[in-house]
């Protein structure tokens, strides 16, 4: 926005603007800060959609405006910041004597015989940051570092909905001001987000705290957008133009001024007081919506916190009470698995019960064999049990001097445990899946895809509909969908004469198809449309695929090791074989028109090969069809002929081959400019 602009937009849509900037920031406020919505979500989507048209069409664009807090393109690095005055970590107590200890020191050092007020509030256990406004305004945002320099994280912090952009009070605004405290993850959030990387047989993070450190360190802002995270402020640093007596004072007016503070704040009169306080914390900390690891009670007079002062690394008037885990040994009477609706193989720990954090545990999720061997657990061993979150329990060791001998390895499993078919797992991959195309534990997943557009377009099998008709048991197996009769559908709810007619419809005219929408719908592993359709061109039907061994795949161009050996596989497995044939004896007839045919692409990627590394901001199937939608390739491993490798969160070994080829990496949003769809930055 320049000069001449604001002299040009009319007053009473400059007006408008900075009311809607105001209004959207205060329910904001209400949503995120205070849960408690005093309009519904699509009363904000209008008001925001109002607000974005405005802004757009007379490039009037406030700082604190709440469209500014996503759309940022990726940093290549994380700048430095030095702190104006060092961010200190605390002291810890692990006893309520030690407590004791700590307000005797304190006392000594003020030469004070009466009691001292203390503030007592929960340790979240998240990322430390800093806050600097100048004017109001959120001017930088920080990492701890190493306490004196940290990485500007600006772009981040700014898609956090708590976090104030510009500094909402009708007092006094600071000239600069320096606000600390913590980024979190609420605990409903961070098993939401395990359980999706789990499906994707991606590693699952082992607390909220390197989950939410994680999000706020990614050098693409997309990505910390997509995760769910909260802010909680608690302390300053710098501050010219404004003063604070105490820390009671200084809470007070972040409330003022609408930063998230501590959900438990209190002001206590003597240690005694402080220590029971910091008791009703601990037995607090399971209905808690976030992870705590502890208690901090401070020196609440800022002139006696001056006079204290501090150690090299450590204020001497505040310390941190921390706890004893929830923690617990035992022993892993067997490992077993469960198999997701993706067909992930995830094993899990069935343990001689054992009382943890008040909770009686009997198993856990081991994760992937990555972790079972990294951490080298077997059964029969004696282990120790943590319930991470105060939730979720986890095996944190092996005793390994408790073994006997008789201890047992558990190998990644040769058949599925649930309908007993081919495992398989990929090179550089940590999830080993069932490959399966009638295994009851994603037949109803794998169904939903088969149905699809993409897939055999079937109009009216909808996910709704095939959860409905898979509970009522009409459909267990892919060949069900070819047997349903209109009668089947007329005693269910959903389905009237016409919608069972036309569902029924739709099935008769699936049964004729081509071979490349057929492949894309069964769902092998890395073969969406493209990938189809250049089996297609080699294969003229879908008998010539049966049992076919990986080289012949491998001969055809563009398509790399993991491709072929996951189309290998798929086709060596004897009942996916049956289940096909099924699908022929109902009526199934496939064309082939693209046999013979030289894949022609055309897009703006035309001609280019993309290969993903870590978690992106979409689903990896997603993208990969965005890039074939847009005529490129999507291969599954780095080579000299790669032209870009999309770099997401956690990147796995191939970024660093990457790099040794001189193979250019992206980031996802770099991605959508380059098709298009996006601004890419």
């Amino acid at each position: 926005m320049d000069d001449y602009t604001a002299l040009t937009i009319p007053e009473d849509i400059k007006l408008e603007i900075e009311k809607l900037v105001k209004d959207l920031n205060y329910h904001s406020y209400l949503y995120y800060v205070l849960d408690s919505p005093v309009i519904t979500d699509q009363e904000y989507d209008d008001l925001y959609r109002r607000l974005l048209e405005l802004e757009e069409r007379w490039d009037y664009v406030l700082p604190e405006s709440p469209t500014q807090r996503v759309g940022a393109p990726p940093a290549d690095k994380f700048k430095k910041i030095t702190h104006s005055q060092p961010m200190l970590s605390l002291e810890n107590a692990f006893s309520y004597d030690e407590l004791r200890e700590f307000d005797k020191r304190v006392r000594r050092l003020l030469k004070a015989e009466a009691d001292i007020d203390y503030t007592v509030e929960p340790k979240y256990d998240g990322l430390a940051i800093e806050l600097t406004y100048r004017d109001g305004l959120l001017a930088a945002a920080s990492t701890r570092g190493d306490g004196f320099v940290g990485e500007d994280i600006r772009k981040n912090v700014m898609t956090i909905k708590s976090a104030p952009l510009k500094i909402a009070t009708d007092g006094k605004v600071p000239d600069e001001i320096d606000i600390r405290g913590e980024v979190y993850m609420h605990l409903e959030d961070f098993r939401k987000l395990n359980r999706e990387r789990e499906e994707k047989g991606e590693a699952a993070f082992s607390n909220p705290r390197n989950a939410a450190a994680g999000a706020v360190r990614q050098l693409d802002p997309a990505v910390t957008a997509s995760r769910n995270l909260y802010l909680v402020c608690y302390s300053v640093g710098t501050a010219r133009g404004i003063e604070f007596p105490s820390q009671a004072a200084l809470i007070d007016w972040l409330r003022v001024s609408r930063f998230p503070t501590p959900a438990i704040f209190t002001v206590v009169r003597g240690i005694d007081q402080a220590v029971g306080k910091v008791r009703q914390i601990e037995d607090r900390r399971d209905s808690l919506a976030f992870e705590t690891d502890g208690a901090v009670v401070k020196v609440n007079d800022f002139s006696l916190q001056r006079q204290l002062g501090a150690k090299t690394r450590e204020p001497r008037w505040a310390i941190a009470y921390k706890p004893q885990a929830h923690r617990a040994v035992t022993k892993i009477r067997d490992i077993s698995c469960s198999v997701g609706r993706t067909g992930v193989i995830t094993p899990y720990a069935v343990f001689e019960p054992v009382r943890v954090g008040g909770v009686t545990v009997t198993r856990s999720t081991l994760h992937n064999w990555d972790e079972i061997e990294r951490k080298d657990i077997r059964i029969g061993d004696t282990v120790v049990v943590e319930r991470a979150g105060d939730v979720i329990p986890h095996v944190v060791a092996v005793v390994k001097e408790n073994r006997t001998g008789e201890e047992r390895r558990f190998p990644i499993p040769e058949q599925c445990p649930v309908c007993g078919s081919m495992v398989a797992r990929e090179e550089n991959e940590v999830a080993a899946r069932c490959v399966s195309l009638s295994c009851s534990a994603q037949v109803q997943e794998k169904i939903i895809h088969f149905a699809s557009r993409g897939g055999m377009d079937i109009e009216g099998l909808g996910e709704k509909n095939v959860a409905l008709l898979h509970s009522t048991g009409l459909i267990t197996r892919f060949e069900d969908i070819y047997r349903l009769k209109k009668a089947n559908l007329l005693s269910l709810p959903r389905f009237a004469e016409k919608s069972a007619q036309n569902l029924i419809d739709a099935i008769e005219i699936s049964k004729r198809t081509t071979l490349s929408k057929f492949l894309n719908a069964c769902g092998i592993p890395h073969v969406g449309e493209y990938g189809a359709r250049l089996l297609a061109t080699r294969f003229k039907s879908l008998e010539d695929l049966y049992r076919v061994p990986p080289e012949e795949v491998l001969a055809i161009k563009q398509v790399g090791e993991t491709i072929s050996e996951a189309v290998s596989t798929f086709f060596h497995d004897e009942g996916n074989i049956k289940t096909l044939e099924s699908l022929r004896d109902l009526g199934l007839r496939l064309e082939n028109p693209d046999f013979n045919l030289e894949e022609k692409a055309e897009g703006p990627l035309a001609g280019m090969t993309f290969v993903i590394t870590g978690t992106l901001p979409a689903a990896r199937k997603e993208v990969e069809e965005l890039i074939e939608r847009h005529g490129g390739h999507a291969a599954s491993q780095v080579s000299a002929s790669t032209d870009y490798l999309i770099v997401g969160e956690n990147p796995g070994s191939k970024k660093a081959k990457a790099e040794r080829l001189g193979v250019k990496t992206i980031t996802y949003t770099d991605l959508l400019g380059l098709t298009g769809e996006g601004k890419g930055g």
